[in-house]
């Protein structure tokens, strides 16, 4: 199982960053996916997981009605379009999927003005 993590960076408040994860290694189009995040001294947290269709969505409170999770199933890869980012949006963002209990490398995206 590999997730590659990417399209993270710096972006000003109000921003928008679409990251993106590259899957391989396991039937991708039949598993549900996530994005999770952590912000330095605090825990890893849940930010949003999409269905093997990618027809269910689900998200964290704190980022509904900004971030949109989907995914390319003919790809592997699974997206996070994040728009209006705060600077408590700063995180190192991960992709996981649960049946393996895999994470990707993640990717640093930091909002700052």
């Amino acid at each position: 199982v590999q997730l590659v993590e990417s399209g993270g960076g710096l972006v000003q408040p109000g921003g928008s960053l679409r990251l993106s994860c590259a899957a391989s290694g396991f039937s991708f189009s039949s598993l549900a996916m996530s994005w999770y995040r952590q912000a330095p001294g605090k825990e890893r947290e849940l930010v949003a997981t999409v269905s093997w269709t990618g027809v269910s969505t689900d998200y964290a409170d704190s980022v509904k009605g900004r971030f949109t999770i989907s995914r390319d199933n003919s790809k592997n890869t699974v997206y996070l379009q994040m728009n209006s980012l705060k600077p408590e949006d700063t995180a190192v963002y991960y992709c996981y999927v649960a049946i393996f209990g895999s994470w990707g490398q993640g990717t640093q995206v930091t909002v700052s003005s």
